[in-house]
């Protein structure tokens, strides 16, 4: 197991690609502080790894509150003495053009796309220094890297969350502190409802991910957890301030 004896804070993985990473973490060895807005379903994924063989806590953790998301970044490092992996996953999808989308969207997409995420990174920093480095992989999206039709809110904080890793990943890398993005494309998970609203039914969006996903189909959530061990393991031990895209080709049409 390449994760043995790390230990890994990880937010939002009460479902979805959040839950898979955190199992993917622990069935690789990492002992997980899962996290999630809904604290059941924190507690439901950690039950999960322990009845897998795992180690892991559940948290109910609301992102957008400064004082819970550094107390539980804080915590795990009381609990475990140490942090070794960041999955800073938390997210929202705000639809609608520029006309469309409310102010009060807009702050809300930044506040959770991309202030959470900076908040987090800024709480874990001091202790992976302290214990000589580590790995954050922030969750941006391929909209990180590219443009979705009238999702101003969306795609505008995903940029920059991507910025914001590539500036933080500079600032860090010779204390041996790796920061990743990771930016998935069409996965089929509840997160695609504002989209699905926005295309007019399930139907519509299946056809278009059809059309426009070069290999003709969703990602399934386990796919882009093997992309998170990835940037979390040592087997991306030269990698940072990467975006790393898993999207079946849409970026390049």
């Amino acid at each position: 197991m390449i994760l043995e004896g790390r230990v890994a804070a990880v937010t939002a993985a009460g479902s979805g690609i959040g839950r898979a990473g955190a199992l993917m973490l622990a069935r690789e060895g990492a002992y997980v502080a899962v996290s999630d807005l809904d604290g059941a379903r924190a507690e439901e994924t950690a039950r999960h790894i322990v009845a897998g063989g795992g180690r892991a806590k559940g948290f109910g953790v609301n992102v957008a509150d400064d004082g819970e998301l550094e107390a539980f970044i804080d915590g795990v490092v009381d609990d475990h003495g140490r942090i070794d992996i960041l999955h800073s996953h938390a997210g929202i999808q705000v639809e609608g053009n520029v006309e469309q989308a409310s102010p009060r969207g807009m702050d809300d997409s930044w506040a959770v796309n991309v202030r959470a995420h900076f908040v987090a990174v800024r709480r874990t920093i001091p202790h992976m220094r302290r214990q000589g480095g580590g790995a954050i992989v922030v969750t941006a999206s391929n909209s990180g890297v590219l443009y979705d039709r009238e999702m101003v809110a969306y795609a505008t904080s995903k940029h920059a969350a991507v910025a914001m890793v590539r500036q933080m990943a500079l600032d860090y890398a010779s204390e041996n502190i790796r920061i990743n993005a990771l930016c998935p494309g069409w996965v089929d998970t509840p997160f695609n409802d504002p989209f699905t609203r926005q295309m007019g039914g399930r139907e519509a969006l299946e056809q278009y991910v059809r059309e426009q996903i070069p290999m003709g189909r969703w990602a399934s959530a386990d796919e882009i957890a093997e992309a998170l061990l990835f940037l979390a393991s040592d087997r991306s031990s030269f990698m940072t301030g990467q975006a790393l895209v898993v999207d079946g080709g849409e970026c390049l049409g």
